[in-house]
């Protein structure tokens, strides 16, 4: 009888995808959470990828492991992009220990213990997500309360652990920014059931009431003083966050490539007697323009990912190089889908087709951090070398 471990793959076996991808539309249509999605990437020890070996985990680099999730989202973008929000916090232990700072072993706890993470930055009123906060959080024994609202909350009703920020504004060296993580049942944690979007709606991106929910020090990754990132927690926490979350929407274009091509290869006109659209020279045009807007996009991510990685010294662009390049992918994974659904015709309009759910997918990338006005604004002041300390205005 074998008693030993079954060895951890990876790379996702494409059976395992293509069962992602039947549960897909149902999950959609539902507004709900496939959570034998869920069970399967627990089983396959999925949540430990970014975790180093040493530490319990699969050892993925910020490379290996976008290149995943931007393939699990050829087959169910709302899995690839909801679990993200969990791989980032692991990515970031990764690094952490990379540098021997002690801050790693507080989320490679937690994925060690089995929790699933979850990102709690977005908040309305904030347009400066991480660096400011309209989260309060206030000094008292043994650790911190907080209380505010946290809004697309991808795992809505599934992670264990949320990971927040939230500011204390009235701290006498001036104002700090808190990074911790709460429990689901810790007093005052509340889920509001309220995600009804457009797109992304298997996502279960509810949002999340902190009610002076106590946080204890044992659970503060750091604090640090409030604006642009000064600690290597909050930076590669953004890195890893961004690049995988655009290589998701990438994953969304190159799928809608791949389904307009098999559709202009099938479609016919009485007007084309000699062939299909694939011979129509405008629709040669349109995907020839989509596979030119993907490999710009898909240059750029995999850039900023290889650079991360090869300890690429960027200085003061590396923010503005990481949110280019999700501004590229953005733009082009919006522009291929349009084609691709110009491409596959009014078909593709139709609820229940797999290009009509990638079409309202795609939307939500724009909403993403950072937003294109705030990309244009950071770049901007780079370039001119304006402070991003100092006043905004």
């Amino acid at each position: 009888m074998d008693t030993s471990t079954p060895t951890r793959t990876r790379s996702l076996s494409e059976d395992t995808l293509l069962r992602f991808r039947a549960r897909a539309a149902d999950a959609d249509a539902a507004g709900r959470y496939p959570t034998d999605d869920l069970a399967e990437l627990r089983a396959a020890g999925w949540f430990t990828a970014a975790l180093p070996e040493h530490l319990g985990g699969l050892g993925l680099d910020l490379v290996e492991l976008a290149r995943e999730q931007r393939r699990m989202a050829h087959y169910s973008p709302a899995t690839a992009l909801s679990t993200c929000m969990h791989h980032y916090w692991v990515g970031l232990a990764a690094d952490l220990s990379r540098m021997g700072l002690p801050e790693a072993d507080l989320i490679a706890g937690y994925v060690r213990d089995g929790d699933l993470l979850a990102s709690g930055h977005a908040e309305v009123g904030n347009d400066v997500p991480v660096a400011l906060s309209t989260t309060s959080a206030t000094r008292v024994d043994g650790g911190w309360r907080i209380t505010g609202r946290k809004m697309f909350g991808s795992l809505g009703e599934h992670w264990d652990r949320l990971g927040f920020h939230a500011m204390d504004a009235g701290a006498s060296a001036g104002p700090v920014v808190v990074h911790g993580f709460v429990p689901r049942g810790a007093p005052g944690v509340t889920t509001v059931r309220n995600w009804d979007a457009q797109g992304m709606r298997a996502t279960e991106s509810h949002d999340t009431v902190l009610d002076d929910v106590f946080v204890p020090d044992p659970d503060v990754l750091c604090v640090v003083p409030a604006g642009p990132p000064s600690h290597p927690a909050v930076a590669g926490m953004q890195v890893w966050a961004v690049t995988l979350i655009a290589n998701v929407y990438v994953g969304v274009a190159e799928r809608a490539l791949e389904i307009a091509i098999a559709q202009a290869a099938r479609r016919t006109s009485i007007a084309i007697p000699r062939g299909t659209f694939a011979h129509h020279p405008h629709v040669q045009h349109q995907v020839a323009d989509m596979y030119l807007a993907l490999d710009a996009a898909r240059a750029c991510v995999d850039a900023v990912a290889r650079d991360w990685v090869c300890g690429v010294d960027h200085g003061p662009v590396w923010g503005p190089k990481v949110l280019a390049a999700k501004w590229q992918a953005t733009t082009a994974a919006n522009r291929v889908v349009d084609l691709a659904c110009e491409v596959v015709g009014g078909s593709s309009y139709r609820r229940g087709t797999e290009l009509e759910r990638l079409s309202r997918d795609v939307r939500a990338a724009r909403f993403h951090p950072g937003s294109d006005a705030f990309t244009h604004e950071t770049v901007g002041k780079a370039l001119l070398g304006v402070d991003p300390a100092g006043p905004r205005w």
